[in-house]
């Protein structure tokens, strides 16, 4: 499963929305969760990372930002974090990177969130990341990669944006998908999706920034790619106001 929490559960009125989310995550019971958006989490050493991680009765990796908003990889037992690594550098939000032990070998999972303003660092940095992890045979990449899907019309979605955001999905006037093709992965939607494949906005939780569009993604390397079914969006109860993206989840076989 991989969400956007947004701004770590908390709006600026201060409503409080982790509760909510902890809900969401525990209907779901993922086995491996990436998280993005997790603001303030890295305060009084990780406390809030902490508490949400025992919660749903998870462990958590968690990657620090230097600039944007803290990310990170959560899994539940019997399965064992291995190795782990953060990406901070060359990135606006972070990328937190987890080797997992499977009962058929590692598999690497990076929780990404990529740049949310601008097309050409939003395609390097995607190409940094699938450089430095996405040639193994067994990876995952999972998160809020803000960019459009190269297969995807976006005629419609684009068209109900404001033009001070439409931009942030286009390069010299044409709808930018460059960053998500850029890591050279499978797009598991394609494989697994089904329903309506739309992550934002939530009826409760959206702004006037998004069109009803998918930012959200599980990419995966073709190994792991055919071990995929039953992918969906989470909606309905409290996901409609626990943050303004809809969690995602797939079945892996792994």
């Amino acid at each position: 499963m991989t969400w956007n929490i947004k701004t770590g559960g908390v709006d600026r009125g201060r409503r409080f929305r982790l509760p909510a989310i902890a809900e969401v995550i525990t209907a779901q019971k993922p086995d491996i969760l990436t998280l993005q958006e997790l603001r303030d989490f890295t305060r009084n050493d990780g406390r809030r990372m902490t508490e949400l991680a025992g919660a749903v009765g998870m462990t958590a990796h968690l990657a620090r930002s230097g600039f944007g908003m803290p990310v990170a990889v959560l899994v539940r037992d019997p399965l064992r974090i291995t190795h782990r690594a953060s990406v901070t550098w060359r990135l606006h939000h972070a990328a937190a990177i987890a080797v997992v032990a499977t009962g058929s070998g590692p598999l690497t999972v990076i929780s990404a969130h990529l740049n949310p303003f601008s097309p050409p660092r939003r395609l390097r940095e995607a190409r940094l990341l699938a450089a430095r992890f996405g040639g193994g045979d067994r990876v995952v990449v999972a998160g809020d990669l803000n960019g459009l899907d190269p297969a995807g019309d976006h005629t419609e979605a684009l068209a109900s944006q404001h033009p001070m955001f439409r931009k942030r999905h286009l390069h010299r006037g044409r709808v930018d998908t460059r960053a998500v093709a850029a890591f050279g992965l499978v797009d598991l939607w394609g494989r697994a999706g089904g329903g309506d494949g739309r992550t934002v906005p939530t009826t409760q939780g959206g702004g006037r920034e998004f069109g009803g569009m998918r930012l959200d993604y599980v990419l995966a390397s073709p190994a792991v790619a055919e071990g995929a079914h039953d992918m969906r969006v989470v909606r309905g109860g409290a996901a409609e106001h626990a943050s303004d993206h809809y969690p995602v989840t797939v079945d892996l076989e792994i």
